[in-house]
């Protein structure tokens, strides 16, 4: 048997979830409402920004007096986050997102399907981008390391593997929805993210991506590829190894570059603009 519902109280069941569904749901793209919140509060670094990189080992905070530091994600513990932030200081926490490494502690979690040709540093081989339901959840718990250290923003390495010899026949079209994807983890984490060279993709992917870090586009006369960041208010993070600062920081400061000399290793050592 049933009980027929008096309409008074139909009609104010309909008004309550009428008025429930605007503050649920999506957006109309790929990000939930509440993602969209949580954007607002990204950390937006701005042109002109100076920094420090240093991927060779735990952070030493007193390297450089600047309001940037880009660090290991692995590496670097809560701790070390947590005095740089007392420092007054933003952190960038790097992690590789195009290619295996036989050191990560995570190693095992990557089936061999996806393991490549190496890419030229030891112990590293480029990841098969297409396999993404195979790729996500292992990035996505890389991403929650970062954000449960406390970083504020996350440099995802190797985001341009369909323009080497991978062992995999990747697409552009590849590229840009792993990128866009590796994106999306970030900002579900309240993560700001940066675009990590893959200067052919940017007029694609400069909405997606917040900040832009570059090696080597004054070496290759490439940095004006680099000006839709500088003009959306975004930093633009950059490092030159082989070239002196007197040739390319007349051009940086001219682009709004943050840019400085660094050795491939990226120890303590820096000579900026």
């Amino acid at each position: 048997m049933s009980i027929r519902t008096p309409a008074y109280v139909t009609l104010l069941a309909a008004l309550v979830t009428w008025a429930l569904s605007g503050c649920s749901g999506t957006d109309g793209g790929d990000r939930p409402a509440d993602t969209r919140e949580t954007a607002k509060a990204l950390w937006q670094p701005r042109p002109g920004l100076a920094w420090q990189w240093q991927l060779d080992g735990k952070v030493d905070p007193s390297a450089a007096d600047v309001p940037v530091y880009d660090i290991d994600g692995f590496e670097n513990s809560a701790a070390d986050v947590a005095r740089l932030h007392r420092d007054g200081r933003k952190v960038i926490c790097y992690i590789n997102v195009g290619a295996w490494e036989d050191f990560r502690p995570d190693k095992d979690a990557f089936p061999r399907s996806v393991l490549g040709k190496s890419n030229g540093w030891a112990g590293e081989r480029w990841l098969d981008i297409r396999q993404i339901s195979v790729l996500r959840p292992i990035m996505e718990r890389r991403f929650d390391l970062c954000r449960d250290k406390g970083f504020d923003a996350v440099e995802p390495d190797l985001v341009e593997g369909y323009g080497n010899d991978t062992g995999f026949p990747l697409t552009a079209h590849d590229q840009l929805r792993y990128n866009r994807m590796i994106a999306r983890i970030a900002h579900e984490r309240g993560l700001s993210v940066g675009l990590k060279n893959d200067l052919p993709q940017i007029p694609q992917l400069l909405a997606d991506f917040d900040f832009a870090v570059n090696e080597e586009c004054a070496q290759y006369d490439e940095c004006g590829r680099l000006t839709p960041f500088i003009e959306a208010g975004k930093a633009v993070f950059h490092v030159e190894y082989a070239v002196p600062t007197a040739a390319f920081c007349p051009d940086s400061r001219r682009l709004k570059l943050s840019s400085m000399l660094k050795k491939p290793e990226l120890g303590v050592w820096r000579e900026p603009c």
